[in-house]
């Protein structure tokens, strides 16, 4: 009597799911309710965000950390077999050259409206989204400075190309870092591209070496390896803060005018985790999620209302009109161009 009940429950599971009845009651499996994240800002950063969307959606986050350059290769890489569902973080100007590559998925997201200037932080195309702001700086080892009595710290583009700096400076390649192509479009926009790309080619003599994350200058100018690291003000403040020496880095703002970042987000074309990669997509979009830079030593400014600056002066210097359009349209073209007329990427230091 067992056998033939067990047999008759199992003719009519197979009864009901031929009939679709069953259908909208399988709950996913397990293995569906993840997203695959690639992110672009600071470690700790992504890791606290992939944390904290867990715990609030039950989705279980994986991510990869690139700095902006190895992330849209390694989008371009993947295209036909995408392996990220959404990428996040970086400066936008990635994402617009990855959009005109056809590498990037449109999505409508209602909490577009919590955005300070959509004009601004967002693609009319849906396409991205701005995330955060930051601008350039210049920071210099306060240890260095006291050991060569009568330099000063660079407080413009010029200062760099001083006698006293020659062989001190420590950068990003924008190659693989949304920092230096940031310094580098910065400059073109500044100067023009002719006498841009002249100081480019200056600039590169006082370079002691070249990096891959746009982050590390500051750390090793910290270390005492390199006078002065060209990086996003918000990362200086975090290496400030994280090391607990407020007066081991000077921090200064070039007078002719500071490029900045606003970090993005897109969702990626042919997303596996369509669903779960607009739930992060909106969630990002709101002041709850914004506000948790800070607490992650991300001290970029916010690009949604209601969430209060935690280091206002970080944007209270002179920014130049930087063009984002014009920056991502010619991002492979002015990287290629760097690599082959100016640096290398052969020695690049992790």
């Amino acid at each position: 009597m067992y056998r033939g009940a067990r047999l008759l429950i199992v003719w009519l599971l197979l009864l009901a799911v031929s009939a679709g009845g069953l259908v909208g009651c399988i709950a996913p499996a397990a293995s569906e309710r993840v997203l695959n994240v690639l992110c672009s800002p600071a470690e700790e950063w992504c890791q606290g965000m992939a944390q904290e969307f867990e715990a609030q959606t039950g989705i279980r986050v994986s991510y990869v950390r690139l700095s902006s350059g190895e992330a849209l290769a390694r989008i371009r890489l993947e295209k036909d077999d995408p392996q990220f569902d959404i990428w996040w973080g970086g400066p936008l100007d990635g994402y617009i050259a990855a959009k005109q590559e056809g590498l990037l998925a449109s999505y409508a997201s209602p909490n577009v409206t919590n955005l300070l200037d959509t004009d601004k932080y967002h693609d009319p195309d849906n396409t991205w989204a701005g995330i955060y702001v930051g601008s350039l700086g210049f920071c210099t080892s306060t240890a260095w400075l006291g050991d060569h009595p009568g330099v000063t710290a660079p407080s413009s583009w010029a200062d760099l190309l001083r006698p006293e700096f020659h062989r001190e400076i420590v950068m990003a390649h924008p190659y693989t870092s949304g920092t230096a192509y940031t310094a580098l479009a910065t400059v073109l926009q500044l100067k023009g591209e002719n006498e841009g790309w002249a100081y480019m080619a200056e600039l590169t003599k006082q370079v002691r070496e070249y990096t891959r994350s746009g982050a590390l200058p500051v750390e090793l100018v910290a270390d005492g390896e390199g006078a002065v690291a060209i990086a996003f003000s918000h990362d200086i403040v975090r290496t400030i803060e994280a090391r607990g020496e407020d007066d081991a880095l000077t921090l200064t703002f070039p007078a002719e005018g500071a490029g900045y970042e606003s970090g993005g987000m897109a969702i990626l074309e042919g997303a596996r985790h369509l669903a779960e990669a607009q739930r992060w997509y909106d969630w990002a979009l709101t002041a709850e999620a914004q506000a948790l830079g800070p607490k992650y030593g991300a001290y970029q400014a916010p690009t949604v209302t209601g969430v209060t600056l935690t280091h206002p002066g970080l944007l209270n210097v002179r920014l130049i009109d930087y063009d984002f359009e014009w920056a991502g349209t010619h991002k492979r073209e002015f990287v290629e161009r760097f690599t082959r007329e100016i640096a290398g990427t052969t020695l690049l230091r992790e």
